[in-house]
């Protein structure tokens, strides 16, 4: 099937199945940490404070993991982080099993995760050129990627709902710490032609100099980035609010939640079977401010509502705009971008899109607190629309 073209490749076909084990076990730790705050502190506050610890890593040290993707094998690189995350959610389990979890365990962990995360995101990103042997087949596999990711983001937080309501936060983590076992597996099974990696002169910061000089010289790469910065401070965020709006708009329980970010998870993955049946990328750069605008619109109708039924729906378009917008940003700039400068160049698409992502936690925590979960998402689709009608034009229609 033209869809899924990129399982022609045995090695890609590993790292998918790894990739969607583990990645239904961080999507129940996600949910489960969230809930957990949420229950011990009854703050919306601390629920953006406690995401902002665990992605504010990423802001800072994702550029220099770029580098260190271009330089050193990225598989082995892979391979630590998994062993490293796996490590963070068995003791997160335990300490939750147990019944001593406090918020400043939460937040040292979740650092702590960050801190893998950094390293982790921007080369797995780049390493996935590494497993297609065609490059026309690259676009189809970052969209079977997002597949795969949002797949996993549908299972795995409508099970984190049920498996909270019925034994605790403790046994999401567990699931998580055990999953990683499958990835790397994956990873060590997995056979590659040997990468040749250029001899460079100069230090780490040069080699982060070059990355950025050469990024920030296309227009297109630098307007992408920019519109990736503004959905990831003002839209992204709402993932951190939903517990407000599961537990005191909607009336609901830990399902609730669950069953909130499944329904985003849903949209994500229609939006990622829409792009992996294209079969190229021409068009892809004016399909990029089009779905964040359904993006804007999915999280300003959604905060309006307080019916279950109908939330479900709008936070489904909501989940498919972002999607959209994501993986075509992702096939883009992957597209315009040469082998030796794949990572870095990655790596500040990664802190556009996840390392900014603390500072709109953060935005988001104090803006609920403030004016309440629903206006602060109005606040935040208005925002999205208005700015991606600013930037379109100098991204997709400057030549």
């Amino acid at each position: 099937m033209e869809i899924l073209r990129a399982f022609r490749y045995r090695n890609y076909r590993l790292f998918f199945a790894g990739q969607f084990i583990s990645l239904t076990g961080i999507w129940m730790q996600t949910v489960a940490v969230s809930w957990l705050v949420y229950r011990l502190t009854k703050s919306a506050f601390l629920l953006g404070a406690v995401a902002f610890a665990g992605q504010i890593p990423i802001f800072i040290l994702t550029p220099f993991a770029g580098v260190a993707a271009d330089n050193f094998n990225r598989r082995r690189i892979l391979i630590i982080t998994q062993i490293l995350a796996m490590i963070q959610a068995f003791i997160l389990a335990m300490l939750s099993i147990r019944g001593v979890v406090a918020v400043w365990h939460v937040v040292y962990l979740s650092i702590f995760l960050g801190l893998i995360n950094a390293f982790d995101i921007p080369t797995r990103q780049s390493f996935v050129v590494e497993m297609v042997g065609d490059k026309k087949d690259l676009g189809n596999a970052i969209a079977l990627n997002s597949f795969m990711f949002n797949g996993s983001r549908l299972i795995g937080p409508s099970l984190a709902g049920i498996l909270i309501a019925v034994a605790g936060e403790g046994i999401c983590f567990l699931i998580n710490a055990l999953t990683f076992f499958a990835v790397i597996f994956a990873l060590l099974a997995i056979r590659l032609e040997p990468r040749t990696i250029p001899r460079r002169n100069g230090n780490i910061l040069h080699g982060l100099k070059e990355g950025i000089v050469y990024t920030f010289g296309f227009a297109h790469m630098r307007y992408i980035l920019l519109l990736t910065v503004l959905t990831s401070v003002v839209g992204m965020s709402y993932v951190i609010i939903m517990p407000i709006f599961a537990k005191d708009i909607l009336r609901g329980g830990a399902h609730t939640l669950g069953f909130l970010m499944g329904a985003a998870g849903l949209g994500a993955l229609a939006g990622a079977i829409y792009l992996a049946s294209r079969k190229g990328i021409e068009g892809l750069e004016k399909i990029i401010p089009m779905s964040t605008i359904i993006f804007g619109l999915g999280l300003i109708a959604f905060s309006f509502s307080n019916i279950l039924w109908l939330s479900l729906i709008l936070i489904l378009f909501a989940g498919f705009g972002i999607m959209v917008q994501t993986v075509a940003s992702n096939t883009v700039l992957q597209s315009l971008t040469d082998d030796d400068k794949r990572g870095r160049v990655m790596s500040l698409y990664v802190m556009a899109f996840m390392g900014m992502t603390p500072f709109g936690s953060l935005l988001a925590g104090i803006l609920a607190s403030k004016v309440g979960a629903p206006h602060a998402l109005l606040i935040s689709g208005i925002a999205c629309i208005l700015g991606t009608i600013f930037l379109s034009r100098r991204i997709f229609l400057q030549r």
